[in-house]
């Protein structure tokens, strides 16, 4: 990944900042992980979400605020309908 141990390190110690998404995707792949859930825990988002939020503010903003509220679960059960809706018949 061309990343040294001591770099690693010292993000993980907080004396660096976090590095930029391609690392994170990067290391996440490395370690069969989620890269949305380390771009979390760095502080950042995948740079392909503000676009889509922007496409429809409004209601992309109520829906993230409602979704917010819901269980792992339901948040599972949501998510499969959607991805059956956007299937094409």
């Amino acid at each position: 990944m061309g990343i040294s141990p001591t770099y690693l390190s010292k993000v993980e110690r907080d004396e660096f900042p976090p590095p930029g998404e391609d690392t994170i995707k990067k290391i996440a792949d490395a370690l069969g992980q989620n890269p949305d859930e380390l771009l979390a825990l760095a502080g950042k988002v995948s740079s392909d979400l503000p676009a889509i939020i922007q496409q429809r503010p409004r209601q992309l903003a109520t829906f993230l605020r409602t979704a917010g509220e819901l269980t792992p679960e339901e948040l599972a059960k949501l998510t499969k309908y959607v991805e059956k809706m956007k299937r094409p018949t």
